[in-house]
């Protein structure tokens, strides 16, 4: 099934690797799609979210979408320009990485972009590729959790193109119901990167994608910052004993 496809009917989860390796393993355990994260990809670079390069984003979406055999959405940020035609001219680029679909968020710094300008940038991206196109926005990220502006700002970009709509940090059912509803029968992604939720759960309001972001690189950081930590302060190697063992690890890789 491809891409678009997948966001036509049911609900499938798509988790967010940070790299190769993980990208991997995800298609090893059967997810039928994967979505980059720049969060994910930013830490592995030793940097924040938001500080990673336009060049260096579509060499990952290259390295990642050419790994898998499965359908990638590129975490595209805010296309990496503010201008219409800036964001069209690198939607144009991330589209010819290989990649199956990219989402635009409506953000810049902590602040939310004028509304016009948000649905201008929308439909420039549209008319630069015909991939699925995820538009987000990003009110409940940044300090403005108004369900009314947000269900507003995604109709509008449903109505300009978007074939999936994103608001991360919805949590209630009841906003996420709404928001499903409002741009109805556009796909919603729920993004999902911690226990509030089920899949069954956003199933039965009608979500159709369900992402967890960071999520999945924060566990995997956990987990590593507990064992190093340990070793650190402690000078003991308990957490290491509780690792993965190297021939399972190693043998899936080719």
């Amino acid at each position: 099934m491809n891409f678009r496809q997948l966001h036509e009917s049911g609900c499938f989860v798509i988790p967010n690797p940070w790299d190769v390796g993980s990208a991997r393993l995800l298609v090893q355990l059967g997810f039928p799609a994967l979505a980059t994260t720049s969060s994910g990809f930013a830490w592995t670079l030793g940097r924040r979210d938001n500080h990673v390069s336009l060049d260096e984003a579509l060499a990952h979406f290259r390295a990642v979408a050419g790994a898998v055999d499965v359908p990638v959405n590129a975490d595209f940020e805010g296309g990496f320009a503010v201008e219409p035609e800036d964001v069209a001219r690198n939607v144009a680029a991330a589209a010819a990485t290989g990649v199956a679909g990219l989402s635009i968020e409506d953000s810049v710094g902590n602040d939310l972009f004028d509304f016009d300008l948000s649905v201008a940038r929308i439909v420039a991206a549209r008319g630069a590729t015909d991939l699925v196109l995820t538009a987000r926005s990003e009110g409940y990220l940044v300090g403005r959790p108004d369900l009314g502006e947000t269900i507003r700002r995604l109709t509008a970009y449903a109505a300009a193109g978007a074939d999936c709509l994103y608001a991360p940090g919805l949590r209630k059912m009841s906003d996420i119901k709404a928001v499903v509803d409002a741009v109805a029968p556009k796909a919603v992604n729920v993004l999902a990167a911690s226990d509030f939720t089920t899949v069954a759960e956003l199933t039965a309001v009608g979500v159709r994608r369900i992402s967890v972001g960071g999520a999945l690189a924060r566990a995997a950081w956990t987990g590593f910052l507990d064992a190093a930590k340990e070793i650190a302060e402690k000078g003991t190697f308990s957490a290491l004993g509780r690792a993965i063992p190297f021939a399972e690890l190693n043998g899936r890789f080719e």
